[in-house]
């Protein structure tokens, strides 16, 4: 007896039929053309379980709005996993296909619905820069200390019990208080926060890490620096590279500003002394690349904040909450390499419990292997380019040698950042096996691999809470 098809759902507008087991991924607010949406993450994670056989649309469009990726699904990476696709609106059964490419007028619709939503996109664009341009304020929320008219929701006025928070901080802020100083007193003295207000007005709901909102320097921060409060608007700050990309930011002296948009809240000559002062304090730092796997998942008992990394000699990681909420129980000190050696043991153990460890050596080999072999076809690419180059050059010097070509065209720049190209290639090859020679069962855990260790720690660790260097507790992913 055949076995019975358990169906994936996938759309904006879920489609309910009867069959053995259903589930619905939703992708609502995210663009067709984005494939790294959490519906379709979570679809293809299923799918390498094996939880589904049938996934069903309602059109292609549902699914996504990239004709390229759509028919690399279709094409490949669903008649590899086994799963039957189902397009209900586009009459199409990828059971009818097995053997046969997809048909013309099907490539055509996944085409037609990419060159939609890009021509969509466009429009949206150029219609919300003319509205920016024309002085209108399309944001769907207001600044901390304005909200919408009630006559006009592209206009600003002043809400004046937030009016008074930020007049208070550009207040401390021209007697010399730090960001972390005004953030401290306003919790003291119970300041409500922007999000507080918001919440008081019913506008938002949310619920605090901890047992309250804080005020945080980097909100206070946000607030000294933005020019909204002397009346005007800046746009044009961000740019997307492609439809459905990320925002990119643009250089300052692109940045538009439409002055005097609205009523200001601090006269231009105090916002410009506050600029000016915290020019003077301002210390860029050079940021480090390399990001700690324990960053993000490490949370201060106390405030449930995140902790951060104090980079010395030992370096540790603090809670920076505590300069600014004034709770004494709030950690100060948890020195790294004691914090990775807590969590490394726990890990181990869990790892073994589970029986886990031959399976996360495997994997990983294995992904690493996978780059490997990618790296080794980008070197013979290169190579056979690097070869044509120099038939080429070859080729040129011969002609201008026998009179037939004028000039002599040498290729030796070109053919030298082949070369480079290819040594960068080789020199992550050899990093890459220095990383699986390191994932052997005796150092998979205690070898100190910072990749692996993140590797880890990503699939198991939920959260690392720390109270102090004796109460350390750690919360694994189910």
């Amino acid at each position: 007896m055949p076995k019975a098809p358990v169906f994936k759902a996938f759309s904006v507008t879920p489609i309910i039929f009867h069959c053995i087991n259903l589930s619905v991924q939703l992708d609502d607010g995210f663009s067709g053309t984005n494939f790294n949406r959490p519906g379709v993450q979570s679809l293809l994670e299923d799918a390498k379980n094996e939880k589904f056989d049938c996934v069903v649309v309602k059109d292609f469009s549902r699914f996504g709005r990239n004709y390229i990726e759509v028919g690399s699904y279709l094409e490949q990476i669903f008649p590899f996993l086994g799963i039957r696709f189902i397009s209900i609106n586009d009459c199409y059964d990828s059971a009818n296909y097995k053997r046969n490419a997809l048909n013309l007028d099907i490539n055509f619709k996944n085409l037609l619905y990419d060159l939609y939503s890009k021509d969509l996109s466009q429009k949206v664009k150029s219609s919300l820069c003319i509205k920016k341009e024309n002085g209108q304020y399309i944001s769907s929320i207001a600044p901390f200390g304005y909200e919408k008219s009630l006559d006009d929701r592209h206009m600003l006025i002043i809400c004046e019990e937030e009016a008074e928070v930020v007049q208070k901080i550009f207040s401390l802020a021209l007697q010399g208080a730090t960001s972390y100083q005004i953030a401290k007193k306003f919790n003291l003295e119970n300041i409500p926060t922007p999000i507080e207000f918001k919440i008081i007005k019913g506008k938002t709901f949310r619920k605090p890490k901890g047992d309250k909102f804080y005020w945080s320097s980097s909100v206070i921060c946000s607030i000294l620096c933005n020019p909204v409060y002397v009346g005007d608007i800046q746009y044009g700050k961000t740019e997307k590279n492609e439809v459905g990309g990320c925002n990119i930011l643009k250089a300052r002296t692109e940045w538009k500003i439409i002055r005097n948009h609205h009523a200001p809240i601090i006269t231009k000559e105090d916002f410009e002394q506050v600029q000016k002062n915290r020019r003077k304090s301002y210390r860029r730092e050079k940021k480090d690349k390399y990001r700690h796997p324990l960053v993000g998942k490490v949370i201060c008992g106390c405030c449930k904040h995140n902790l951060r990394i104090k980079k010395e000699v030992n370096s540790y990681f603090t809670c920076d909450n505590r300069y600014v909420t004034g709770l004494n129980e709030c950690v100060g000190r948890v020195n790294i390499i004691f914090l990775e050696q807590i969590v490394l043991s726990r890990l181990e153990k869990h790892l073994e419990e589970q029986n886990l460890i031959i399976e996360n050596i495997n994997r990983y080999k294995n992904n690493l292997k996978e780059k490997r072999d990618v790296l080794f076809q980008d070197i013979r690419q290169t190579k056979i380019e690097y070869n044509r180059l120099k038939q080429k050059h070859y080729e040129n010097y011969q002609l201008y040698s026998l009179g037939k070509q004028s000039r002599f065209y040498p290729l030796h720049e070109e053919m030298t950042k082949k070369q480079k190209i290819i040594q960068e290639l080789q020199e992550q090859i050899f990093e890459i096996d220095e990383q699986i020679r390191e994932t052997e069962l005796e150092n998979f855990i205690t070898s100190g691999n910072s990749v692996l260790m993140l590797e880890v720690l990503k699939q198991y660790i939920d959260t690392v809470v720390v109270y102090n260097e004796e109460d350390i507790r750690i919360k694994w992913k189910i």
